[in-house]
């Protein structure tokens, strides 16, 4: 008897964690460390001068997505649009702005920059 109740409950514990998994990588889910949910961002320069491209590791969800835009669109003279599915962001310029500045803002937002180009 105390056999099927504890599979009972590791039943229901996979259960749980499978859907819960499910979620997460819908972008549904709560990740990223609990934070707070971040609206989209949506900055307007207006005099583009260039862009870059920034390869993103580690952002699963909207949340990430946002979180990485608002990060980037703190910096002067920048604004970001982020791709999840390609895993990177695109940053347009309307002023001279480093790779270390990008760099530095995506991750203060908690992500590894892969590569700018």
């Amino acid at each position: 008897m105390d056999n099927i109740i504890i599979i009972g409950i590791l039943v229901v514990l996979v259960v749980v964690g499978i859907r819960y998994t499910m979620k997460h990588f819908k972008g549904e889910g709560g990740c990223c460390g609990g934070r707070a949910p971040i609206q989209e961002q949506n900055k307007t320069l207006e005099n583009v001068i260039g862009q870059k491209t920034v390869l993103i590791e580690g952002m699963t969800c909207d949340h990430c997505k946002n979180w990485v835009e608002k990060r980037i669109n703190e910096i002067d003279g920048a604004a970001a649009k982020v791709n999840l599915k390609k895993k990177e962001a695109t940053v347009s310029l309307e002023k001279e702005v480093s790779d270390e500045q990008i760099r530095a803002a995506v991750e203060k937002a908690g992500y590894k920059v892969v590569e700018i180009r």
